[in-house]
């Protein structure tokens, strides 16, 4: 045999991983609205950049016919390539074959490029499509599942991590993409639950589809386990892009400036943005899009914990993390969702030096038994927590109301911000004049002719007293007032004088996060 027959039997060998499970498992996968692990790693990457790395590792497993059986590639696509120009390491689960179920060596092949990411400072980009752990290689699977959940867990924060739900993700399965910073999910094809329908079934009684159970919407409204969901691969594909396009390649680099030569900086919609009465509703999407530069916001957890709204966008090209009140939806209080949600978004923008901007509305922490019992003074203290820890630029603007600790929560001055500015008709207080006006004048108010009218006198009262910015600026708290029609010109010059912000905390393993 010389070196020509040689070069042609690997090129054949190759020919069978590609094609993975063979012609009859790949219809299938289209039958049901999915793409093939390589159709979709080509659909992530720029064209013609995808280099595959182990592609002829194959199982050893030998117990229950095993021994008989090939599974081209062990059922997991590896290598690496570029989005947006810059290097990214992935990994592509194949359905095809055995189901993409997880085994030793499948674990290896991930393991390994989890690891040459790391090493080269590149983010990590899973996209699973698994029934689970390899059942026929017993407790060897679930190690291999441990070796990915470290490694998940020491690298989270050295590079970013994003997981793609392209199909089913069951049992263990699922904590490698809950550890990891984003994950996106597929409407009416992808699904995440620790125990299935027919598990559910027998153990409970409960009857319920693998959708209503695990699927993206309720990932995505009621679990906040996910980020972003699109309806087709294609468009999930294109938003993981979208999203790698706002981030670092690792924690000891600066997220990607762009050249920005946008209109004037002097916004003179905003003085009409926000409704002058303290208690009337509205969308602050409609604020940030008059700060941010155009059609750059990027939303996360859209549809979750809906009071607060936070995301990627930039201003005058650089990237920043936004972190709002939505007064549309309870008043823009404080509850456990809407607290992990910010918490965890805080941290992340720390970890990966982004720069976070808060835009303030907030009555308090939304008040209830059920609230109460659900634990929101140990998920509200994770705000608290997330900005003192962070030490990146940090700066609030307060809109209308900042009351109570709600107030001193979202990035306060006295918990580390940098530059907190304020509108002139905020109202910075313990709380709303009203409800001080009736603990503070309650005799004079009991004891007057009209109790009404002297009410309404000592809400003017306090109101004109201190639910106004000028006490807070008097003591330092609040750095300025400002016309809200400058509030991206000064945001602007803030970032620009924080770009070279150096800040460290005391020497210590890590913190103790009240989760």
């Amino acid at each position: 045999m010389d070196i020509y027959e040689k070069v042609n039997e690997l090129y054949d060998r190759r020919r069978e991983v590609e094609w993975g499970g063979g012609d009859d498992r790949i219809e299938k996968q289209h039958e049901k609205g999915k793409l093939t692990a390589r159709e979709r790693i080509d659909l992530l990457l720029d064209k013609g950049t995808f280099v595959e790395t182990d592609p002829f590792i194959d199982h050893r497993c030998v117990d229950f016919g095993m021994a008989d059986q090939k599974g081209p590639g062990e059922g997991v696509v590896t290598g690496y390539g570029k989005v947006n120009g810059k290097i990214v390491f992935v990994f592509s689960q194949d359905f095809t074959v055995f189901g993409g179920a997880l085994g030793e060596m499948h674990a290896r092949k991930i393991s390994k490029i989890m690891d040459l990411a790391v090493q080269n400072g590149a983010p990590i980009i899973g996209l699973n499509d698994s029934g689970g752990a390899r059942i026929q290689e017993g407790v060897l699977s679930l190690d291999g599942y441990g070796h990915i959940f470290y490694r998940n867990s020491i690298y989270s924060g050295v590079v970013p991590q994003i997981s793609v739900i392209m199909g089913p993700c069951a049992g263990g399965a699922v904590y490698s993409p809950a550890i990891t910073d984003f994950v996106f999910m597929v409407n009416k094809t992808s699904q995440m639950f620790i125990t299935g329908p027919k598990v559910i079934e027998t153990v409970t009684g409960e009857k319920i589809s693998a959708e209503d159970l695990g699927g993206a919407k309720v990932h995505n409204t009621i679990s906040g386990n996910a980020h972003f969901h699109a309806p087709s691969e294609e468009q999930v594909l294109q938003d993981v892009r979208r999203l790698l396009s706002y981030l670092p390649q690792n924690n000891e680099e600066k997220p990607p400036m762009v050249e920005y030569n946008g209109e004037d900086d002097y916004r003179p919609d905003l003085t009409e943005a926000i409704p002058f009465d303290a208690v009337r509703p509205y969308d602050v999407r409609v604020v940030i899009d008059q700060v941010v530069d155009k059609d750059s916001f990027m939303e996360i957890q859209k549809d979750f914990a809906k009071n607060v709204v936070i995301g990627l966008a930039r201003i005058k090209g650089e990237v920043v993390g936004l972190v709002c009140n939505q007064p549309k939806v309870m008043a823009g209080g404080l509850d456990i969702n809407s607290s992990d949600k910010a918490a965890r978004f805080i941290r992340f923008c720390d970890c990966y030096n982004i720069p976070i901007i808060t835009f303030e509305d907030v009555t308090g922490f939304f008040p209830g038994i059920k609230q109460e019992h659900g634990g929101i003074i140990r998920h509200g203290a994770k705000i608290l927590y997330a900005y003192s820890e962070a030490t990146v630029p940090k700066l609030t603007v307060i809109t209308r109301k900042a009351y109570g600790g709600a107030y001193v929560a979202l990035n306060s001055k006295s918990i580390g911000a940098d530059i907190v500015l304020a509108w002139p008709n905020a109202e910075i207080a313990v709380m709303g004049p009203q409800g001080a006006a009736n603990i503070i004048f309650a005799r004079e108010i009991n004891e007057s002719e009209d109790p009404e009218a002297k009410r309404q006198e000592k809400i003017d009262e306090y109101r004109d007293k201190f639910a106004n910015p000028y006490v807070a600026a008097s003591r330092g708290m609040v750095d300025d007032v400002i016309d809200p029609r400058e509030t991206r010109i000064k945001l602007i010059q803030a970032l620009e004088m924080l770009r070279n912000k150096k800040d460290t905390r005391p020497k210590k393993k890590h913190g103790n996060i009240p989760l």
